[in-house]
Parts: C-alpha cells; sequence; structure tokens
C-alpha cells in the first residue's frame, strides 16, 4: 500500500513540474487569445450545458436597473458623503458620477446588444484585448460586487432597527478581541444575503417580477422622501454653517468616486442578455433608461437630506431615518423610512447577486476558474453553483466587515474595468484583424491616457494652472486628431453610440479622473487582490483553458474525421 501511494505521489509531483515548465509557453499562448462574437455567443455558451431561459423585456431591464441602483447609493453613501467629504454638495457629487456613468453605460450598450452573453465586461475584454485583460476585469467586477453586497446587507441591518425605532447597531453582536472595524457581527445581514440566494436559485422571472413589485414600491416611496424633505427642510442648510462645499472643490470631486459605486447596478443589466427576449431593443432602453431615471432621483433625494439637516449634522449610519427623527413632528416618519428602506436595499441587494452570479458563470465557461461554477441548472435555468458560492462569500464578509473599510475597496475596481471596456470600444470600431493595422488605435489610447493622468495628477497635487490647460487642450487635440485621420471601420447596424470617438474618449477621462481621487489604501488594498488574482491565473487559469481548448480540438478533429477512418480505428481499437 505504502509503495502504492508512493507511486502516485510521483506521478502528482512529475506531473506538477511538467506542467510548471509548460507554464511561460502557455503564457504567451493565453494571454493575448480572443474569441469572436460568435464563439461567445455559441460555442462558449454551450459549455454551461442548459440554455438560460429568455423571459425577461424591457421594462423587467428598467426595473432591474433601477432597483439594483437606488438602495446602493442613497441609503448607504449618501450620508457619509455628505457628512465627511462633500458637504452639502453630495448632490454635485452625484451629477458628475451621473455623468461618468451615462458615458459608461453607452459604451456597455453597444457592446451588450452585439455580443449578448451573461459575461458583460468579461466578455466584451475577451474578444477585444484578449483572455488576461477579460479575466482581470471580471475578477475585479466580481470584487465590486461581493464586497459593496457585503456593504448593503450591513446598511440593511442599521435601518431595520431605525424601523423599530432602535439604534442602528442594536442588533449586532460585539466581539472582543477582533480589530477594530471586524468586531461586531451582523446576523440579519447574513440571513438576508443567504435568502435572496435561495429566491435566486429558483428562478430568474419570479426574482425579476419581485424585483419589479419592489422596485415601484421603491419609487414611490423615494417621492415621499424628497417631498417631505424639501417641504420640512431649509435651504439656509445647503449654506450653513460652511457653505455649499465646506470641503471644497476637491471633497465634491473625491465624493464623486465614492458615490460612483451607487452605478454598478447598470452594470447587472447587461449580464442578463441572455435571459431577455429582443436584446437589441431592450437593452439599450434597458440600460441608459435605468442610469437616467436612478441619476435624477440620486440628486433629489442627496438634496433633501441636506435641506433637512446641516450637513455636520446628518448620521453617518441609517442617515434619512436620523434626520427625521430629528424633526419636530416627524418622528413616525423615521421608522416609515427605516422599514421601506431596509425593502429598497433589499430589492438592490437581489438584483446585484443576480448579475455576479452570471459573471462568474461565463468565467467559469472560459474555465477560468472551476468549472462546476459554469452549470445552468435544467430545470431552473438559473447558474445555481455560482449563485450559492457568492452569496456564502458575500454572507462571510458581511458578518464581519464594517460599511467604511468595505467603502475604501469598491470604487477602485468599477472605475478601472468601466475605463476598459471604454478603450475595447474604440479599439473595436477602429481595428479590423486583417483590414488595418492597430498601432494608430494603440498609440491615441496611450497618449489619450496619459494625457488625462497628466491632468489628474495636476489637479491632485495643485500644480500651476498651466498645466491643467495644458493637458486637457493635449486631449482635445488628439481626440480631434484621430476623429479626422483614424476612419471608423466597423459600426453596428442594431445600435451604435453617436459621435465617436468623443463619448467613450470623454468617459476614460472621467474614470481616469475619479481614479485619482481615491485615497492611498483604496490601491494599496487593490495592488494585493491583483497580485493574488494574477497568481490564481498563471497557476490554475492558463493550464484549466489550454486543456480545455485542446479537448475541443480534439473532439472538433474526431467529429470531423471520415467515415471509413472512423471505422478503421475503431476496428484497430477492438
Amino acid at each position: 500500500m505504502a509503495t502504492i501511494q508512493s507511486s502516485l505521489n510521483n506521478i502528482f509531483f512529475s506531473t506538477y513540474l511538467q506542467t510548471l515548465s509548460q507554464t511561460p509557453h502557455r503564457l504567451r499562448r493565453r494571454m493575448l487569445a480572443t474569441w469572436t462574437p460568435d464563439q461567445e455567443l455559441n460555442q462558449v455558451r454551450l459549455r454551461s450545458g442548459a440554455d438560460m431561459k429568455r423571459k425577461l423585456n424591457w421594462y423587467d431591464l428598467v426595473a432591474l436597473g433601477v432597483g439594483g441602483m437606488l438602495g446602493v447609493g442613497v441609503f448607504v453613501t449618501t450620508g457619509h458623503v455628505a457628512l465627511k467629504i462633500s458637504g452639502p454638495a453630495v448632490f454635485i457629487s452625484y451629477i458628475i458620477a451621473g455623468i461618468s456613468a451615462l458615458l459608461s453605460s453607452l459604451c456597455y450598450t453597444e457592446f451588450s446588444v452585439e455580443i449578448p452573453v451573461a459575461g458583460g465586461a468579461f466578455s466584451y475584454l475577451r474578444v477585444t484585448f484578449g483572455e488576461f485583460v477579460g479575466y482581470f476585469a471580471g475578477a475585479n467586477i466580481l470584487m465590486e460586487y461581493v464586497l459593496s453586497n457585503a456593504g448593503v446587507a450591513r446598511s440593511f441591518t442599521e435601518y431595520l432597527c431605525c424601523a423599530f425605532g432602535m439604534h442602528p447597531n442594536s442588533w449586532r453582536v460585539e466581539v472582543d478581541g477582533l480589530a477594530e472595524g471586524y468586531n461586531r457581527l451582523d446576523f440579519p445581514a447574513v440571513a438576508l444575503v443567504l435568502l435572496l440566494t435561495l429566491c435566486l436559485c429558483h428562478s430568474t422571472k419570479d426574482s425579476s417580477t419581485l424585483n419589479l413589485v419592489m422596485t415601484v414600491f421603491h419609487v414611490i416611496f423615494f417621492g415621499f422622501i424628497i417631498t417631505a424633505g424639501f417641504y420640512n427642510g431649509s435651504t439656509k442648510n445647503l449654506i450653513k454653517p460652511g457653505g455649499l462645499a465646506p470641503y471644497g472643490v476637491k471633497g465634491v470631486l473625491d465624493g464623486a468616486a465614492i458615490v460612483y459605486i451607487s452605478y454598478i447596478g447598470y452594470d447587472s443589466v447587461s449580464t442578463m442578455a441572455e435571459e431577455i427576449k429582443n436584446p437589441s431593443k431592450s437593452l439599450p432602453v434597458g440600460i441608459v433608461g435605468s442610469v437616467l431615471i436612478v441619476s435624477a432621483l440620486y440628486c433629489l433625494m442627496a438634496l433633501s437630506l441636506c435641506v433637512m439637516v446641516p450637513y455636520n449634522e446628518i448620521s453617518d449610519t441609517a442617515s434619512f431615518s436620523m434626520a427625521f427623527k430629528k424633526m419636530v413632528g416627524w418622528k413616525w416618519a423615521s421608522n416609515v423610512v427605516g422599514a421601506c428602506a431596509s425593502l429598497g436595499i433589499a430589492a438592490s441587494l437581489l438584483v446585484a447577486m443576480l448579475g455576479q452570479a452570471r459573471y462568474l458563470c461565463v468565467i467559469g465557461r472560459a474555465r477560468l476558474v472551476p468549472f462546476w461554477l459554469a452549470k445552468v441548472h435544467p430545470s431552473t435555468g438559473t447558474p445555481m453553483n455560482a449563485t450559492l458560492f457568492l452569496g456564502i462569500c458575500t454572507a462571510s464578509i458581511a458578518l464581519f466587515t464594517d460599511l467604511d473599510i468595505v467603502l475604501e475597496m469598491i470604487s477602485i475596481g468599477t472605475l478601472l474595468v468601466f475605463y476598459l471596456v471604454a478603450n475595447a470600444l474604440i479599439y473595436r470600431r477602429y481595428v479590423i484583424k486583417g483590414t488595418n493595422h492597430p498601432l494608430p488605435t494603440l498609440l491615441f489610447l496611450l497618449l489619450l491616457s496619459s494625457s488625462s493622468i497628466g491632468f489628474s495628477l495636476s489637479w491632485k497635487l495643485k500644480q500651476q494652472w498651466w498645466g491643467l490647460v495644458l493637458f486637457s487642450g493635449s486631449i482635445i487635440t488628439i481626440t480631434a486628431f484621430f476623429h479626422y485621420m483614424v476612419p471608423c471601420l466597423r459600426r453596428p447596424t442594431e445600435w451604435s453610440l453617436p459621435f465617436m470617438p468623443w463619448p467613450a474618449a470623454a468617459s476614460i477621462f472621467l474614470n481616469v479622473f475619479l481614479l485619482s481621487t481615491l485615497k492611498k489604501i483604496s490601491f494599496q488594498r487593490f495592488g494585493i487582490w491583483t497580485c493574488l488574482v494574477t497568481l490564481f491565473y498563471v497557476l490554475y487559469g492558463v493550464h484549466a483553458t489550454y486543456q480545455a481548448e485542446e479537448m475541443e480540438m480534439g473532439v472538433h478533429e474526431v467529429n470531423q474525421t471520415p467515415a471509413n477512418q472512423q471505422t478503421k480505428l475503431e476496428i484497430q481499437l477492438l
């Protein structure tokens, strides 16, 4: 028995060493490997076994987009940003973030109509820049989803406590011995995440219907808060005690980078592409429509909060409930707001968890993560394994981690992914393999990003004004030169972003600018995450995708074997 075990260990060890020795060759082959849209739509999708069921209409998508964004932005970030970062000018932060999100959503829309698969940014970047860039974007957007969902779930507990007239931390269990920020266990948040996970495993259409009902109610509730806030508040609170922007223009822009996580919900709409009845018509309405509706509601809600209470008196937790609690004669509204906000947060969490599972499912199809995560359940038509796995991850983080810690890590990944998608759209429009050389387009993207970084650093480091003029002028000049000198070779017939490359170039600039406003610790944590996902790709993803491709090629060759050769082969085997 010991001899057999020793032999097995030697075989495993030699196989492992052989795999490691092949890593450089496979890296070169796999990192820049691209798939065509047709392969994404057919060959790769077949790996999941059963197809996802097409049951969603355009109004389902609008409701999913609105429901997915509303709970996150208003109830999680508004009070925190108004109190510590932007002051009453938080509504301007939402406007800036909304413009950037709208430009990014337009880029997403063109890709999602042309490649209607559940992979979102992962699939768009994989067909454009290759496997590694797609994997890197997918890993980051998954990190965004899991962390933001954990933060949203913890906010659910705070507002639910307010619904019962209790302190926001009443239902959390404080544990001595754990580090600050990780020592308040949130069991209601865990219960909510697990309950929604089971709901999503059951049916996408039923989940969408539930979200539609909750979102309609949620919007009506928003109307109540906006009306009550403006009716009982005072515009003097916008300028007292420290003026509209007590933290300066820098605070407004820093706030825009933080509240940008509020718009991650529209990305989840694009991941529903495989479950939509008419993707070419429904996706543009669902993505762009939901961003416009939510942007308007965000600004009005932020204004209503700041006119109700001076910014320095806003509560960092359950901000809207605590604001009503401070108003004479409106304490009853604090309980109502807590209950309705809890419902809105649950709707937001439902949509975000819907999107994150589809991302992981498609990454599993590509064999960049274990293949069992790609399986679609034949009876429910949902990616059940991916849903359960990410639900457990989200619940684990929601149990321990405070919102402030989560917020520092979220926006950086979202901004980076949206930046990459804008670059990919320009590249895909102006470069066709075998038709023209990609160098002019790559040079334009490099110069555009470099100028955007130069402008952002000049602003952040408070250099001379001429630096801002120089870099902004160069951005406009190189974009205009590229527009007139390099022909656009591809224009999708069903839906295409007009006035290219200007909208995508503006999206690139805004994403870079907002990235530069984030804190140093965000980049440090992001660096650690980047090292981990890259190491996983090198040690696992490269070999898994390489072997999967070889296996499929072998099956294809067998299927193409003439009948007489196949018979001869079978005789030899016998």
